[in-house]
């Protein structure tokens, strides 16, 4: 059976894919690995799994932050991703955090964070996201219930104000919620895994720290909604074996910005900024391959010189090739991606009855109730992962509303 590792390959600080996306970035490998999990998730969460995956939730915090001991020098040290830059931005005083990102409201966080988080103790580098500082608590009342809250990027977390946790997060200077793990001898050398036991961490009332680990006791899934999912898993398996060769053919080039799969990506991302739903496959189809070549016209008109010109058009020639051979194959790629997506959707349906800290969306009208961002998916064998979210929810809030930590 082939393993999620083989498949999900992830930068040195972790940026995750979204399940569907991998038919695109793996081929033929991706899609069934996508689709690996979409059976342990749903075996998980049916109560019938005996697979090593656990689930995190995707919390909407911001801005980013690596902490820990530096290995090289035995330094605590607070950094953003520019960690992993080719010249590394490690801050150990408040100066460093100055001399390397300036001034602002990200900049502030930072020297919060560099004064409290080493009464942690951490043994070791981790990432995660700062939920709020001292400055981000408010009280507010939502549907009649007084809650202390606070937005750090999309998302506003809510708790009742009577409740102890309200009491623990108010009299703490910075809330982080950490994520994953790195390791190595020398900062160049940091391989992450995702997971991290904040329970090892020293308890200090300055620092609300939690891991982003999901409870999932009790099953939720009833054998009527598993029987829909595995019906769709069915299909979408049925639709995968439709693509042939094509998935193989179209990742070859997918990092490549004028490429027929990477555009494939910003077509989908285009779809879900406007609040569409994604689900005409026929209509997808065509409407990608005109979305593509229109580019393509538009880079050429665009082009001054011969060269220049040449470029673009010999992107045009391939893609209408790519086109005119594997149109079936194409259908069936849009098919599958869309199983894997709905699939998803409905797993993440599931996910969202268990109940945590309270997330609304803050508009013109007040608060409106949503999910969470999403959800991570770990195999705690390998440690390969993917996001669950959904898309047309989160994303497109993300996408659309201002981010308090920005202003």
């Amino acid at each position: 059976m082939l393993s999620f590792k083989q498949t999900l390959q992830e930068d040195t600080n972790t940026h995750l894919e979204h399940l569907e996306d991998e038919i695109i970035n793996g081929g033929m490998a991706g899609a069934k690995t996508a689709i690996l999990f979409l059976n342990s998730l749903t075996d998980m969460l049916s109560g019938s799994s005996t697979s090593k995956l656990t689930v995190t939730t995707k919390w909407d915090g911001a801005p980013a932050v690596f902490a820990g001991i530096n290995p090289e020098n035995g330094k605590f040290f607070v950094a953003t991703k520019s960690l992993f830059n080719a010249t590394p931005k490690i801050n150990y005083t408040n100066a460093d955090i100055t001399s390397n990102h300036g001034t602002g409201g990200p900049v502030n966080k930072l020297k919060v964070a560099l004064k409290y988080l080493p009464e942690l103790e951490m043994d070791g580098i981790f990432q995660g996201d700062i939920m709020f500082t001292k400055e981000d608590l408010e009280q507010e009342n939502i549907d009649g219930v007084i809650s202390l809250t606070f937005t750090p990027n999309t998302i506003t977390y809510a708790v009742p104000d009577d409740s102890d946790l309200a009491s623990t997060i108010r009299k703490s200077k910075i809330g982080v919620v950490w994520h994953t793990t790195y390791n190595g001898s020398t900062i160049a050398d940091l391989s992450a895994s995702f997971g991290v036991d904040s329970s090892k961490f020293t308890k200090t009332k300055n620092v609300w720290s939690e891991d982003a680990g999901l409870d999932l006791v009790n099953p939720s899934m009833t054998k009527s909604e598993v029987k829909t999912i595995e019906g769709l898993i069915a299909r979408t398996k049925g639709a995968l074996k439709a693509t042939g060769k094509f998935l193989n053919v179209l990742k070859k080039n997918v990092k490549d910005k004028n490429s027929v799969p990477y555009n494939l990506k910003v077509f989908f991302n285009t779809k879900i900024r406007a609040g569409l739903k994604l689900k005409d496959t026929k209509k997808l189809h065509k409407d990608f391959e005109k979305y593509y070549l229109d580019k393509m016209a538009k880079e050429i008109a665009a082009k001054k010189s011969d060269k220049g010109k040449a470029k673009y058009k010999e992107y045009e020639k391939e893609a209408k090739k790519l086109f005119k051979k594997y149109d079936k194959e194409v259908f069936f790629t849009f098919a599958t991606y869309l199983g894997i997506a709905d699939a998803k959707a409905m797993i993440v349906k599931q996910l969202e009855k268990v109940k945590g800290i309270g997330t609304f969306l803050r508009d013109e009208d007040g608060f409106k109730v949503t999910a969470p961002e999403g959800y991570v998916a770990i195999d705690s064998k390998d440690g390969s992962a993917v996001k669950l979210v959904d898309r047309l929810g989160f994303s497109h809030a993300n996408f659309t509303i201002a981010k308090n930590w920005d202003k």
